[in-house]
């Protein structure tokens, strides 16, 4: 792995908790408002627990594209094909 590849790397994974945080941030502020102040949620189609629902997921598949199918697994398997690849031209 080379610099510019670790420096963008770093970059992600920066990115990716500062998202964690505002996201953190804004569930701390949002949920016990509803919590304590009805005692009871209520879910609707584009309300806060919606939003912040789309946003987990959106949290989670950043967090799968860069920890678990990042630029060194997609270069892994790339070296794998080309293997699998030369053993089976015969020349």
């Amino acid at each position: 792995m080379d610099y510019e590849t670790a420096s963008e790397r770093t970059n992600s994974i920066r990115k990716f908790y500062k998202s964690i945080f505002i996201f953190a941030l804004f569930a701390v502020l949002i949920i016990p408002d509803d919590i304590f102040g009805e005692k009871i949620i209520h879910l609707s189609l584009f309300d806060r627990y919606t939003i912040l629902a789309i946003w987990a997921f959106i949290i989670l598949v950043k967090a799968a594209k860069l920890f678990l199918f990042d630029s060194e697994w997609e270069n892994n398997m790339i070296e794998k094909e080309l293997r699998k690849d030369k053993r089976t031209i015969k020349y």
